[in-house]
């Protein structure tokens, strides 16, 4: 009897191992949109001016206009040219491809807005804690960056350049690696 629940066993943990592996792989297919890129991902807003749509084609009204190029957006779902994106603020609507950049940008800390004038995000001249700081930014600044290790990225704004805790920015997903 032991040597039938031992096989029992094995057979039970075969398909469950497998069934992982399948359920992992349609994870990692779900994960891509139709563009063949993954979902969610981050871009930038291309335009000066861009319409955020309640649906995805412009017979749909336009809920909000974005005034400023550079803006960090998430894309959460793609629709043939169309993405449905989700601001720092967390609104989110849908906008035409044309009208995005892969270019990464990033706003500092914006759920610290509004908590008073001594709050400030750190830029430091080295990837670490303890490193000289470059520049003090507000919560809210929008900021360039050009590769992020995991725990920092590289960045600029307003003529600054330096590191920034990953954990300080939205544009950055926790431990995301990019060059």
């Amino acid at each position: 009897m032991p040597h039938s629940v031992s096989r029992l066993c094995i057979a039970i943990f075969v398909s469950l191992a497998t069934f992982g592996a399948v359920a992992s792989s349609a994870a990692a297919q779900a994960a891509k949109g139709p563009s063949g890129l993954p979902l969610p991902r981050f871009v930038s807003l291309k335009s000066k001016s861009v319409n955020l749509r309640i649906g995805p084609s412009v017979d749909y009204a336009v809920a909000w206009r974005y005034l400023k190029s550079g803006l960090p957006v998430e894309i959460i779902q793609e629709y043939d040219n169309w993405r449905r994106i989700r601001d720092a603020d967390g609104t989110e609507g849908w906008v035409n491809q044309a009208l995005l950049s892969g270019e990464r940008t990033a706003v500092t800390a914006p759920w610290m807005r509004g908590k008073g004038d001594s709050v400030y995000v750190n830029m430091r001249r080295e990837p670490q804690v303890n490193a000289a700081v470059v520049a003090r930014l507000q919560p809210g600044v929008v900021i360039r960056m050009g590769e992020c290790n995991g725990d920092w990225c590289h960045a600029n704004a307003g003529g600054a350049e330096g590191w920034i805790s990953q954990g300080e920015v939205w544009g950055a997903y926790p431990g995301e690696a990019f060059k």
